[in-house]
């Protein structure tokens, strides 16, 4: 007797508070722009901070409100940068724009104490390990924000550049100066 009570006033709890949440979602449901979902669409998803800003999503609203520059994403590099301008409509000149070297941290065995403060900082989950043991970075999740080398009490982990391998290797696009001179 009492199991079917409990039962019945529990499912009919439930069912009234998912149809409150229903209701309050409905009623107090706060309307994004679409243009800051296209630009945080675009963006790693990463929530590194390399731009200065807490996450994605605050940079994506700094940017469609005008108020940073589109250039301000370092894990996109210019082919994001070229993507936000379209979206907004700005002119971008990008030849003072450097590609940033293509760097990835990795762990020196010797001095790695296993203390696990680099992985609670890392935005992307590349550093594995466990307390007390040896980590190791997975190349392809490494955004090379720092953060793991800022927080290292050993000075173990350190930013390197990434081999050039069949997998990666892209070709170089020609300079124009070349271009200029056979004209």
């Amino acid at each position: 007797m009492y199991v079917i009570s409990a039962i019945i006033s529990l499912t009919s709890l439930g069912l009234f508070l998912g149809i409150m949440l229903s209701l309050a979602a409905r009623f107090f449901k706060v309307e994004s722009s679409p243009v800051v979902d296209e630009l945080e669409a675009l963006m790693p998803g990463s929530q590194c901070g390399q731009c200065g800003f807490p996450g994605c999503r605050p940079a994506a609203e700094a940017l469609a409100a005008g108020d940073a520059q589109v250039t301000l994403c370092p894990p996109g590099g210019s082919a994001l940068a070229e993507q936000f301008a379209a979206i907004l409509g700005v002119e971008i000149d990008l030849s003072g724009m450097e590609e940033p070297e293509a760097l990835v941290a990795k762990v020196s065995e010797e001095t790695c104490i296993g203390c696990t403060r680099c992985f609670k900082v890392c935005p992307t989950d590349a550093i594995v390990g466990a307390p007390k043991q040896i980590h190791v970075v997975v190349a392809d999740a490494c955004i090379a924000c720092r953060k793991c080398v800022d927080v290292c009490p050993t000075e173990c982990l350190q930013m390197q550049a990434i081999e050039v391998t069949l997998k990666n290797w892209r070709w170089h696009k020609p300079e124009s100066v070349l271009f200029e001179e056979a004209a």
